[in-house]
């Protein structure tokens, strides 16, 4: 059973995150521009998620992402330092906002589509993540990399340039010992972290799990203002348990 201040950190994150800051817990600086996938989501000029670009005119991120108040998101990609007006940069508003159709404002289903108002111009600064060909398991004890701006620790400031870290892929039955009920394996991975090399923390909202060059994750919730605590694994959303609901949203 998962404990009480657990659940309350579940319940908590997953409500604010869209309004949160995302960021990765010591890591590395990413060399310039060189995950030319990474979207930055933001409102009135603040980063607030993550996400990937993966069509021209689609980007994928979390569900939570999305502002309960509508206020209107700008898409930001070909950005390294996002405090500045970069040349790589494009900027886009979003023309809709495709949540899962089973998602209900909790940490289940946290999987949103984002149709771009025109297309992003693809270049060596934005272009496409591949996404998994069909549904599968990333086995455990696979590295994977993760990636985002912001936040370096709980409460900790924001980073105003990309930075990067590895995490691995925890075993489905170490997962549902830490989180219970709240972990679903059909629809979730969650990793293993190593303290000193960091790893996502608190709002990192739809930023990517990338194992073996494709994209596999989500990043979908952390355990509330312990984030670098490895007795909480970090959870993403299972992207190929979702190929089918993706296709049908872009095709149609």
């Amino acid at each position: 059973m998962i404990h009480t201040s657990c659940l309350f950190s579940i319940l908590l994150l997953v409500t604010i995150t869209g309004a949160t800051e995302s960021g990765i817990v010591g890591g590395r600086v990413a060399k310039r521009h060189s995950r030319p996938y990474m979207a930055s989501l933001q409102f009135q000029g603040h980063h607030s998620c993550g996400g990937v670009l993966i069509r021209k005119d689609f980007v994928l991120t979390a569900a939570h992402c999305k502002q309960p108040d509508a206020r209107e998101m700008t898409v930001v990609l070909g950005a390294h330092d996002r405090s500045k007006k970069e040349k790589t940069q494009q900027l886009f508003q979003v023309a809709k906002y495709f949540q899962h159709p089973n998602y209900t404002g909790g940490y289940d289903y946290d999987i949103m589509l984002l149709k771009l108002r025109t297309n992003a111009k693809l270049d060596k600064y934005v272009n496409l993540i591949g996404i998994p060909k069909k549904d599968g398991k990333t086995p455990a004890n696979v590295n994977c990399s993760v990636a985002g701006w912001g936040r370096t620790g709980p409460k900790k400031p924001t980073s105003n340039v990309l930075k990067e870290t590895t995490e691995k892929v925890q075993f489905d039955s170490e997962c549902r010992k830490a989180w219970g009920e709240y972990f679903h394996p059909l629809r979730m991975i969650c990793t293993k972290f190593d303290k000193k090399k960091g790893g996502i923390c608190e709002g990192d909202s739809g930023g990517p799990l990338i194992c073996n060059t494709k994209l596999q994750g989500l990043t979908a919730y952390t355990a509330l203002n312990e984030c670098d605590n490895p007795k909480y694994p970090h959870v993403f959303t299972k992207v190929s348990f979702f190929l089918s609901w993706i296709k049908k949203v872009m095709q149609n």
